[in-house]
């Protein structure tokens, strides 16, 4: 039976200074890193061992992986970044105090720019210290220069379908670690969620959740490993 696991990196540096992220790479957190080792030995504890790995480019996203294999000894199983599995793009808010940023904005506005479902965040302007055009690992990518959760959608679903579905409809168990907003773009398509629904939907750091999938690749509901 193909099994799926998703897991949200640990803990970053910048979720505890409560500052929006999006693709800027910013380290796990001794907590986050606590987090990627107890959700590998979760693995290991409840023997649901992956074959197949999949990240994005970033180091929180990928470190979380590498601890999680190694603590669940499957830190040689083969795997794929891409950077359509990174972070939603935040755009101008980059690098924002999030508590500063809705008394600038006012707290209306600043949540309709972060769980809004298809509304973004300003652009980020050319030539900001968070401007990654020229980072060479996105070389030959066109970088947004901001998403909502839509767009974030748009380029995680093609990505599913065309690299990883197939890779899992072979039969391999395969684990995915990303970000809040690239698996939230997962559940929303394997659940069936709503646009209204999904935004409201929290992706907690380091808690695996477990699709299976049946003969026709049709998920089952998905639930926390730790309760299976």
């Amino acid at each position: 039976m193909p099994t799926l696991i998703l897991v949200r990196h640990g803990q970053s540096q910048w979720n505890l200074e409560n500052r929006f992220t999006g693709w800027w790479d910013v380290d796990l957190t001794e907590k986050g890193i606590a987090e990627a080792r107890a959700a590998g030995e979760l693995l290991g504890v409840k023997n649901l061992l992956p074959t197949r790995a999949f990240t994005s480019l970033q180091t929180r996203a990928i470190k979380t992986l590498h601890l999680a294999l190694e603590a669940s000894n499957r830190l040689w199983i083969p795997e794929v970044k891409d950077w359509r599995l990174n972070e939603r793009h935040y755009g101008g808010l980059t690098g924002l105090n999030k508590a500063e940023t809705a008394e600038k904005h006012g707290e209306e506005q600043v949540h309709i720019w972060r769980r809004s479902f298809d509304v973004p965040p300003p652009e980020m302007e050319q030539g900001s210290t968070f401007d990654l055009s020229a980072d060479p690992r996105y070389a030959g990518i066109d970088v947004p220069q901001t998403e909502s959760l839509k767009l974030t959608i748009e380029r995680v679903l093609p990505y599913w379908e065309s690299d990883i579905k197939p890779v899992l409809a072979s039969g391999e168990t395969v684990i995915i670690s990303a970000h809040g907003n690239s698996l939230r773009a997962l559940v929303k398509h394997l659940s069936d969620i709503s646009d209204d629904d999904i935004t409201g939907l929290e992706i907690p750091t380091g808690q695996p959740i477990v699709y299976d999938f049946d003969d026709a690749m049709q998920p089952g509901e998905r639930h926390y490993l730790k309760d299976r």
